[in-house]
C-alpha cells in the first residue's frame, strides 16, 4: 500500500461549496475509486489550498483507470467549478519525512 499526497487550489470564494460537496460524496464515486485500488483520501484544507493523502496500490494506475471511467468524469466536471488546478500537474508532493520511519 502506498501513501502520497497532493495538493490542489480552489477558486476564490468557493470554500464553503467545496466543503458542502464533500460533506456527503457520491457513493457510486466511492465504489469506482476503491474498484481503482484506492482505499482511502483524505482532504484537509487551508485557506483556498487542499492537501490530500492517497493511499491506493499504484496510484498511476489508478489515475489512469479513473480517467476513462464515467462516473469520476462526471465528478470531475461537477468539481471544476470549484477547483483553480492541481499543482505540479496532479502529480503526488515529494515526500520528506515520516516520524514512524526515523530510527533513533
Amino acid at each position: 500500500m502506498t501513501r502520497l499526497a497532493l495538493h490542489s487550489r480552489l477558486l476564490p470564494g468557493t470554500e464553503e461549496a467545496y466543503e458542502r460537496e464533500h460533506a456527503r460524496v457520491w457513493p457510486e464515486l466511492i465504489t469506482v475509486m476503491r474498484a481503482a485500488g484506492i482505499s482511502d483520501w483524505s482532504i484537509w484544507r487551508s485557506g483556498r489550498d487542499l492537501f490530500h493523502l492517497v493511499e491506493c496500490d499504484d496510484y498511476e494506475a489508478a489515475v489512469a483507470q479513473l480517467r476513462g471511467d464515467p462516473t469520476d468524469q462526471r465528478w470531475q466536471q461537477h468539481m471544476s467549478q470549484f477547483v483553480e488546478a492541481f499543482a505540479e500537474d496532479g502529480r503526488p508532493l515529494p515526500h520528506v519525512w515520516t516520524m514512524t520511519q526515523q530510527t533513533d
